[in-house]
């Protein structure tokens, strides 16, 4: 990753499937609220530095991560447009933040949003369904096989489908999906608890089994939705 120096910090730059309207685009006119617009692999905070901000992601994909003294790294979430981020019940951020892709991203004053009911009650429930993912996500390392947790990862690439309400494939149509990955497969790897080396003969397999096709190498076809949502374990 392309990490910047720290002391560039914050602001530098250059979950589910169903996005979530935020409290900072439903109040545009807040004059406290900023827009940040940052490059790719740009860290927007680390582990440990002051909580004094909250964001909303408006544009781009976000990665959250943990890292250990000795430099391994576990992907807390991956967010998308609509997700909000940055929110600690301690002073201090307990993950780090950076982008996977040029982002646009909202910032408000956390003590804004302390003086704000309103906006208090629109962040919990975001966060609310943001704990949703989450939750999926420990399922996925405490109890998915490598194959069940890569299917999965790519059925998130895909709205509308594998979660609670899905309809399946359109009547009379192929049931394919053209998907791109902003993860490089270390990334991937981080996220899925996983060595990129098992990522890799995971995606081979599924390849020679013919559920995807490699057209580059960020983007996948999907060649048959169900099979591959069958393939994540949740049926």
């Amino acid at each position: 990753m392309a990490y910047m120096d720290r002391d560039a910090g914050a602001g530098a730059g250059a979950a589910r499937q169903n996005v979530v309207q935020m409290p900072f685009a439903d109040a545009a006119a807040h004059p406290v609220t900023k827009v940040q617009r940052h490059a790719e692999h740009t860290v927007i905070f680390y582990e440990g530095d002051t909580a004094d901000r909250l964001f909303e992601l408006e544009d781009g994909i976000v990665m959250l991560f943990k890292l250990l003294p000795d430099g391994r790294r576990q992907v807390v979430e991956i967010l998308k447009p609509g997700a909000i981020f940055g929110l600690s019940a301690g002073p201090v951020y307990d993950v780090s933040a950076e982008t996977l892709t040029s982002s646009r991203i909202g910032v408000l004053d956390r003590r804004d949003m302390d003086s704000s009911p309103w906006l208090q009650r629109q962040v919990t429930h975001c966060l609310l369904r943001q704990m949703e993912t989450m939750h999926d996500h420990a399922m996925l390392l405490g109890r998915k096989s490598a194959a069940e947790r890569v299917a999965s990862f790519l059925m998130r690439m895909v709205p509308g489908r594998g979660g609670y309400g899905c309809l399946g494939p359109a009547e009379g149509g192929k049931d394919e999906r053209e998907v791109v990955l902003a993860m490089t497969r270390q990334e991937i790897a981080d996220y899925l608890g996983l060595t990129i080396e098992t990522v890799s003969r995971v995606i081979s397999d599924m390849k020679r089994r013919g559920l995807i096709s490699i057209v580059r190498q960020d983007r996948i076809r999907i060649n048959n939705v169900c099979a591959l949502c069958k393939a994540t374990g949740i049926h």
